[in-house]
């Protein structure tokens, strides 16, 4: 739902479920031959060292989500989900040991041709993380891994065990109340189309019924007790408002939908 389709051909859409091996193997393949299309677009509105948590430009160093910016110096931060690992790239300019993990090998060389190398990378799976217990004091994820996981709770699992105890951890997704309507920038994204309690996986999949891509939906309520679940406790719910200065469309979101629904939630949580 989040993503532009792929030139080459036109996968089907469909709601079907999709467990956690197919769920991955569809996120991994779908960014690798689509990094390049998605930096192309995106790049410019991400900026090489920028901290955006979504489509509406809301700025960590505006923010301040993760902790006042004068706090990062010397900790250690995991960004999860990193893409070309422009918000690692921002954290490390303030200071922080940041290290850039994502699926998807071909995100990671565009993080390469950004920076070459100087922000620590990691190729892994966010539901199986390479790094000792303890190892951080700070994870993010700017709509990373978490709404493209079967089971997010694993997800947070695996968060909180390489955190240090007080340790913050601070993602943003799709809002979901977004899955109640169309995906369209326009009038005819306004109309509700859909059961937002409907937690049927969104895929599209090839001619032989094979995932291709594949998003999770998952109400508010649901987020919340997968947090608890997490073994993290919910400091605050961020809803970003649609600001003046943004007129860009983003897929689906745009200034007429932003100014009417939101688009985007984060998620402020901490590790007991």
């Amino acid at each position: 739902m989040i993503q532009e389709h792929e030139a080459e051909y036109e996968p089907e859409a469909t709601r079907r479920d999709a467990g956690d091996a197919e769920s991955s193997r569809a996120s991994r393949g779908w960014w690798d031959r689509n990094a390049d299309e998605y930096q192309t677009d995106h790049g410019a509105f991400l900026g090489d060292d920028r901290f955006v948590w979504g489509p509406e430009g809301l700025d960590e160093a505006e923010a301040a989500l993760l902790g006042p910016v004068e706090s990062l110096k010397g900790l250690d931060v995991l960004e999860i989900g990193a893409g070309a690992a422009q918000c690692a790239r921002w954290l490390a300019a303030q200071g922080a040991r940041a290290v850039a993990l994502d699926l998807s090998h071909r995100q990671l060389q565009h993080a390469l041709r950004i920076d070459g190398g100087a922000v620590p990378l990691i190729e892994a799976d966010a539901g199986a993380l390479p790094f000792a217990d303890g190892s951080f004091d700070l994870a993010c994820s700017a709509y990373g891994a978490v709404p493209f996981v079967a089971d997010p709770v694993r997800v947070f699992r695996e968060v909180r065990r390489v955190l240090r105890p007080g340790g913050r951890w601070v993602f943003s997704v799709t809002h979901p109340i977004r899955w109640a309507f169309p995906d369209e920038p326009g009038p005819e994204g306004l109309s509700v189309a859909a059961s937002y309690f409907d937690r049927t996986p969104y895929v599209e999949q090839d001619e032989t019924g094979h995932a291709v891509y594949v998003e999770h939906h998952r109400t508010l309520g649901d987020r919340v007790r997968d947090v608890v679940a997490g073994g993290f406790r919910l400091l605050d719910l961020v809803e970003p408002e649609w600001p003046a200065w943004n007129t860009q469309e983003w897929g689906g979101w745009s200034p007429l939908r932003g100014n009417l629904i939101p688009g985007t939630a984060i998620f402020v949580c901490e590790r007991d």
